[in-house]
């Protein structure tokens, strides 16, 4: 079921909502930067999210393809979302970092189905070998 959460960076400067049914799976990847970062992602579809804050003080990080923007806080560092546009999935997309939704119970997160992606071989839709450090 889709709900509204609040999502935020450490010192709050960024802030955005969203309508996420987290029970449909999050994902977690082991390219050079996801697996540094241990970003955990939930993707939507740009209309179910909503930046609540100003854009200034919002870092932007991309590589590879230039397909995604790895949007960052330049005061603390943190990546509480990307956005960007892939045709494989659907065109264009938010990706919200479960980590960073506030208010979610410990319990409810330790219970997200998450699907793991091989993107350090290019090989997206299947999980790698390894994912216990994921």
């Amino acid at each position: 079921m889709k709900m509204t959460y609040k999502g935020s960076c450490h010192c709050g400067r960024i802030r955005y909502e969203v309508d996420v049914d987290l029970e449909a799976g999050t994902s977690r990847c082991n390219c050079s930067f996801c697996s540094k970062l241990r970003y955990w992602g939930a993707t939507v579809r740009p209309e179910d999210f909503r930046l609540m804050c100003d854009e200034s003080g919002i870092g932007d990080y991309q590589f590879g393809t230039m397909s995604g923007h790895h949007r960052f806080c330049t005061t603390c560092g943190v990546t509480p979302y990307g956005h960007g546009y892939v045709e494989e999935i659907g065109g264009a997309f938010v990706s919200i970092n479960v980590a960073c939704l506030d208010d979610v119970d410990p319990a409810v997160l330790a219970a997200l189905p998450i699907q793991y992606m091989d993107g350090l071989h290019n090989n997206w839709w299947n999980a790698p070998a390894e994912t216990r450090h994921l």
